[in-house]
């Protein structure tokens, strides 16, 4: 296998993210458009776009994630499996469930515990990431969520909240020693300079969900 450029591992860290409400056929297209074009990673798509999003991708290496639950984490348990399974008869890769926060801040954490094992049965051997509203979240709470995380045998923590959001390498280092090193640990904001991946690398992180990787990879030099 050829030897990565440094532009093409940049690329293969980002998951192209559209999940805006408002998102039409159109804005899908282009979204994967970009990802085919830059090399990227993932995309993420809502549930009702991942059957298109999937046909956009076909004979690509870009894997396509689902979001679940999204963005308040507040519904049924018994409809985030449903709509886990919808995606995974889709062909959706992953899978991207928001944590119930109101039940985690209840203390009850059998409740969180067992939503998110069935969200992992629902999945199919499918990697499940379970994403963490940092904004909602104090930090004994994000490192409780972690633990959930692991115990469910979710492949993931996604940590997010907004396009005001900011994850800190304290907040990953935090969620990642709460863990441990075997879980992926995506960081989900609007935008990412360089030296701020270099960061969050460094602290942890090993994927970056972003609206605004295009922007990012035009900002590098041009390859020789």
């Amino acid at each position: 296998m050829p030897k990565l450029t440094a532009r093409q591992e940049l690329a293969h860290l980002i998951e192209h993210t559209l999940r805006s409400a408002d998102a039409t056929r159109a804005d899908i297209d282009r979204l994967c458009s970009e990802a085919r074009t830059h090399g990227f990673g993932s995309v993420c798509v809502n549930g009702s776009r991942v059957i298109q999003a999937v046909h956009l991708l076909e004979e690509t290496e870009v894997k396509l994630t689902c979001a679940v639950g999204f963005p308040l984490g507040a519904s049924d348990a018994d409809t985030k499996r449903y709509e886990t399974e919808v995606a995974i008869d889709s062909d959706a890769h992953f899978i991207e469930v928001s944590l119930n926060i109101g039940r985690l801040k209840d203390g009850d954490d059998a409740y969180v515990l067992r939503e998110l094992r069935d969200i992992v049965e629902a999945a199919d051997e499918r990697p499940v990431s379970v994403y963490l509203d940092v904004m909602l979240l104090t930090g004994e709470e994000l490192r409780q969520a972690a633990i959930l995380t692991v115990n469910a045998a979710a492949k993931g923590i996604t940590l997010g909240g907004g396009s005001d959001a900011t994850t800190t390498a304290e907040l990953v280092k935090l969620v990642r020693d709460a863990a441990g090193g075997d879980i992926g640990v995506k960081i989900d904001q609007r935008s990412f300079t360089l030296a701020d991946i270099a960061v969050l690398v460094n602290a942890g992180a090993t994927r970056f969900g972003m609206t605004d990787g295009v922007k990012l990879m035009a900002s590098l030099p041009e390859q020789k």
